[in-house]
């Protein structure tokens, strides 16, 4: 069992949820200190409005400020400001409390700090310990005569009102970002297992494959075009490759085991004649001839299971100059012999200087296999080997005038131990013409054929220049 931690869903549920959680987070800041930021301002401009008020209803004369009687009481004055909650102070350009009206109008405010030639208006946050230690906002605003500061208005409110409305939404913010957690934890989490669920279940297929189960399970997920329905699609091609190769082994092994018992069961049954008793010399001579045969037979069996063998673990193929006319025509004439025999006629049709790169012994082996089903497979007319070059490759024909080959039959031609009736039952095991496609493909090529029953067959080989 993998850790919890280490599955691929709960990972992804968890990223999922730290991104959201790093997104809601900067959102929710940036929404609670632009609010914040607004409602600052929008209380500056209230204390920069009220502070206006208060000066439009003093009075300056010779840097001294005069405070009329009835400023506290008409409609823009003092009094009226202090019923709205703000607080007013009207200081001399000494510092000294000329007029104060609201809660706070005890509250003292250094000037100290404030150059004594400063003319321009000035916010300051005080974190006063006052009522529900809310913390308050003060607006300077300098009396100016002829350009002297001759007293200044100080305009205070509560924040607390501001505060509360930033408390709220602190609070809504963590709820809807613990809820939208939550939400998101849990989403991530069902997403993710149904996103992974193929890749469960190719981990399924995997593990019953790996115990020695049928090779013919598949996934068969319905294709949705993403990367998980490729690895799906990939996943099931493989295993039908796997299949049909293991398939093939099987039917090879089999193959190989019938081919080599019947030399072997037909050596015993020779033997055994010949221990019955004594026998004329000329069957002693015929039993050995015999034997012979089934050696030779089981010699070139063993041989070409080897070549296989050999080609299918991607031995090397030795790369040298080949010159294919030479070659061509020493194996035509080696056979040659064996076709007069069958009264058949072998034509080599092969341009000067046609050269290959690649393993001598092995192109010999190739033709040979198809000269000699060729030979075999006819019995009246002519064998034809005909070669030219084509664009970036060579062809190499060799055609015949036999028995030709049936179309059903034409894509397993190829296959080790397949032998067709009746294009192949002649002797032999069925491993010349897989043979001869594992030398072509060595050799970066293909090999084709091309055939019609009662008039003959045509093998074209593919072949680099």
């Amino acid at each position: 069992m993998m850790k919890p931690f280490k599955t691929l869903r709960v990972r992804f549920a968890l990223w999922t949820a730290a991104l959201i959680l790093v997104l809601q987070a900067a959102f929710s800041l940036f929404v609670y200190f632009n609010l914040s930021n607004s409602l600052i301002t929008t209380v500056d401009t209230s204390l920069s409005m009220s502070a206006a008020q208060v000066i439009s209803g003093l009075e300056i004369q010779d840097g001294q400020v005069t405070i009329p009687e009835d400023i506290g009481t008409d409609e823009s004055g003092i009094q009226t400001l202090s019923e709205r909650g703000l607080t007013v102070i009207v200081l001399s350009k000494d510092g000294h409390n000329l007029q104060a009206a609201g809660p706070y109008r005890d509250i003292t405010i250094p000037m100290v700090g404030l150059p004594s030639n400063n003319l321009k208006e000035t916010y300051i946050t005080l974190f006063e310990k006052v009522k529900n230690n809310d913390p308050l906002r003060a607006y300077i605003l300098p009396l100016q005569d002829n350009g002297k500061i001759a007293g200044w208005v100080q305009v205070i409110q509560s924040l607390g009102p501001v505060q509360d409305a930033l408390d709220r939404l602190l609070t809504s913010l963590l709820i809807g970002d613990t809820i939208l957690l939550i939400f998101a934890v849990l989403g991530g989490f069902i997403l993710s297992a149904r996103a992974l669920s193929p890749i469960d279940r190719i981990s399924q297929t995997a593990q019953r494959i790996a115990g020695g189960e049928d090779l013919s399970a598949r996934l068969d997920l319905p294709d949705t075009g993403d990367e998980v329905s490729r690895l799906a699609a990939t996943f099931d091609a493989m295993l039908v490759r796997l299949d049909d190769s293991f398939r093939r082994e099987r039917q090879f092994t089999a193959d190989a085991s019938h081919e080599l018992r019947t030399p072997l069961a037909a050596m015993q049954a020779i033997l055994g004649v010949v221990r019955e008793g004594k026998r004329p010399a000329g069957e002693y001579r015929q039993a050995l001839d015999d034997l012979d045969e089934e050696t030779k037979r089981l010699r070139s069996l063993t041989e070409d299971l080897l070549h296989l063998v050999r080609g299918e673990n991607k031995m090397p193929v030795l790369r040298e100059r080949v010159v294919l006319t030479d070659l061509l025509t020493d194996v035509a004439d080696s056979l040659r012999p064996l076709a007069e025999a069958r009264d058949l006629k072998l034509n080599v049709l092969v341009p000067e200087n046609l050269v290959t790169a690649g393993d001598t012994d092995a192109l010999i082996r190739l033709f040979v296999n198809l000269l000699d089903n060729a030979i075999k497979y006819s019995e009246h007319g002519e064998i034809t080997v005909a070669a030219h070059l084509e664009e970036n490759e060579i062809l190499i024909r060799v055609s015949d005038t036999g028995i030709g080959i049936p179309p059903e039959q034409l894509p397993r031609i190829f296959d080790r131990f397949y032998r067709a009736d009746p294009a192949r039952s002649a002797n032999g095991v069925g491993l010349g013409l897989a043979i001869s496609r594992q030398i072509v493909r060595a050799h970066g090529g293909r090999i084709e054929v091309r055939s019609t029953p009662g008039e003959g067959s045509t093998f074209i080989v593919h072949l680099p220049k």
